[in-house]
């Protein structure tokens, strides 16, 4: 189990810094653990601190006043969020939730300023990350209107073994099929269903409690 500064020097950013950035950036961040099930940040409230996930699996979702949840995305080990909510100082837009107990590095609004202004590393690497959210949530819309849903679930594996915005996620994925169904939208039949028809195509193997990709090109244009 990495400690905090393990988890920042391993970082795609944290690896670019000089000593004395680093340290500035292992200063301004600390550790939560987030039970299963609770908030790591919430909808409407301050954006005041970058989140990144030393350990575990989050999602980001939206509920409405309706009752109704979307799910946007699921976020594992190494991904890092909230970078546009606080570049634009605006409150945050969606809850992110736990669905297992998770680790959570929390870096605060000022630190994460500084770094903008002294490194230019990470402000390569805050570009990436945009570019990178920005064609996946995209992508999401596109699915959601024009695929089936095996291909939706395929799409959603596939983003979530991106390695720009996951590099800790490899090719396996600690994850049962309820988790499935919460980060796809998915009933629980369809989550039954769905992840066995992606198995027989060759693209996954399900195990107990794991999934291994096989294919993740094939994941990724799968229903094209």
């Amino acid at each position: 189990m990495p400690a905090l500064a393990d988890a920042l020097r391993d970082s795609a950013w944290g690896r670019e810094l000089t000593p004395e950035e680093f340290d500035r950036a292992l200063a301004g961040t600390v550790e939560r653990r987030i039970e299963t099930g609770a908030f790591v940040c919430m909808k409407g409230e301050p954006v005041d601190q970058w989140m990144g996930v030393i350990e575990g699996l989050v999602k980001m979702a939206s509920c409405w006043v309706t009752g109704k949840t979307t799910t946007f995305t699921g976020l594992t080990t190494g991904g890092w969020f909230g970078e546009g909510s606080l570049l634009k100082k605006e409150t945050r837009k969606y809850d992110v939730m736990a669905l297992r107990e998770s680790r959570i590095a929390y870096m605060n609004r000022t630190t994460f300023l500084w770094l903008m202004d002294h490194s230019i590393p990470f402000n390569r690497f805050l570009i990436t990350q945009l570019n990178e959210r920005l064609g996946q949530f995209i992508g999401m819309m596109e699915h959601e209107r024009l695929l089936d849903t095996d291909a939706r679930l395929a799409r959603n594996l596939a983003a979530m073994f991106n390695p720009l915005l996951y590099p800790g996620a490899g090719r396996e994925l600690q994850i049962s099929q309820e988790e499935i169904g919460f980060l796809a939208g998915l009933s629980r039949q369809r989550v039954n269903q769905s992840p066995k028809a992606l198995q027989e195509a060759d693209l996954l193997r399900l195990e107990y409690g794991k999934l291994v990709i096989l294919d993740l090109d094939g994941l990724r244009n799968y229903g094209s």
